[in-house]
């Protein structure tokens, strides 16, 4: 089969085609033949070299942390061969290999089945990034959410930022707000029907106090770090909670403690491991069915071939993508 895997951590150009072995899946393991692949940060950050110790395979590592197939080998999942699957959860393409391959060997309890109402590539840009089911985790299970509060998810373009608020909206917030570092984004965002403070005209804590009439928000959905996280704790309303789950822009926040204090504010830290498999494949169901009924739209901003997998990291990294950058396995 034809894949794309890297035999050494390094930049976009350790990335190389290769024609390999199809996976031989351990016992009870499916085998799902990719159609897309989601390309993502965790993957860039992976080839890197900048995830802990042993968080990694030993080389060669086929990267991929999601996608969406069909069922060439059941093995113990339930449904049958030719079944149109997404990958929910998992560690592919860390600590086993992933999707950037035209075969990939599936525990199947990363198996969800796509409903006949979704196209695969709808479905792709829903799994890529996981932005919408972290947003749903998120909320639901770490920063208590109720309807009727606002959320704020930085980052128009990314996976967060915009799965936050489709998510938000979803479970009936009164207000969804991001962010963009430009007018050009921010007037696409808008233009997506997103509620979007301009970060080149006004800072985050004006532009939410402006759309909160000084309240802030309740819940913040954090995928972006560096600057921003200080600012969005700043944004919070009395007693909210900001949920950090990615850091594009950095991995250190300059915090003035007294938001803390009179905010009182709660910080967590979202990791997928905090929630069992059963426990994330019901969500990326949930968020399916969701997509089958046209109550969220995820935004593809471009499909590379596989043999463009580098260029397609690039572009994701560098490019400002709006929307989900995808593989045509």
């Amino acid at each position: 089969m034809r894949a794309v895997r890297y035999e050494r951590f390094g930049d976009y150009d350790v990335l190389d085609l290769a024609t390999v072995p199809d996976p031989t899946p351990p016992a009870g393991w499916a085998l799902v033949r990719v159609t897309l692949a989601g390309v993502s940060p965790l993957e860039n950050t992976a080839r890197q070299g900048k995830l802990p110790a042993g968080a990694v395979k030993p080389f060669p590592v086929i990267p991929g942390f999601g996608g969406v197939g069909v069922l060439v080998s059941p093995g113990d999942s339930p449904m049958a061969a030719g079944a149109r699957v997404a990958l929910s959860g998992g560690r592919y393409g860390l600590g086993v290999d992933g999707t950037w391959a035209e075969l990939v060997a599936v525990d199947p309890q990363h198996l969800v089945p796509i409903p006949d109402g979704v196209d695969d590539t709808a479905a792709a840009a829903l799994i890529t990034g996981a932005g919408y089911s972290t947003a749903l985790l998120a909320l639901t299970e770490l920063a208590d959410f109720r309807a009727g509060q606002t959320v704020l998810a930085p980052g128009v373009g990314g996976a967060v930022g915009q799965g936050g608020v489709e998510v938000a909206r979803v479970l009936g917030a009164s207000l969804a707000i991001t962010t963009a570092t430009s007018s050009a984004k921010a007037l696409r965002g808008r233009e997506a029907g997103y509620e979007v403070i301009d970060l080149s005209q006004e800072s985050l804590r004006d532009g939410v106090a402006r759309l909160t009439d000084g309240k802030g928000v309740d819940a913040v959905l954090d995928g972006v770090g560096g600057a921003i996280t200080g600012e969005a704790i700043g944004s919070l309303a009395l007693n909210g909670t900001l949920v950090s789950v990615g850091y594009a822009a950095g991995t250190t926040a300059t915090v003035d403690v007294t938001d803390f204090i009179w905010k009182r504010a709660h910080v967590r830290g979202f990791s997928f491991g905090l929630f069992t498999p059963e426990e994330v494949a019901a969500i990326d169901a949930r968020l399916l069915d969701l997509l089958a009924h046209k109550e969220i739209t995820p935004v593809v901003d471009r499909v590379f071939p596989l043999a463009e997998a580098a260029a397609a990291q690039r572009h994701l990294i560098e490019g400002g993508p709006f929307g989900r950058v995808l593989l045509a396995v």
